[in-house]
């Protein structure tokens, strides 16, 4: 588990005025613009597209055990 190191690369160092700059340009926008901005993060984040499947292969699902009551 050791092997993990952070990408340095990527983050960035802002002072407490330009983070606010960063909230203030969110908040006024509007609601759907800003899901639209956030759907376009997490697809930056996990490398996929909006038009891509979700793989359901990952993920399993499962009723409920009946319980007699």
């Amino acid at each position: 588990m050791g092997d993990f190191k952070m990408d340095r690369t990527i983050v960035s160092k802002s002072s407490f005025k330009e983070a606010n700059d960063h909230v203030t340009f969110f908040k006024d926008k509007l609601p759907v613009d800003r899901l639209n901005y956030a759907c376009d993060i997490i697809n930056s984040i996990f490398n996929s597209d909006p038009l891509q499947k979700v793989d359901r292969t990952i993920i399993s699902t499962r009723k409920h055990a009946n319980k007699s009551v």
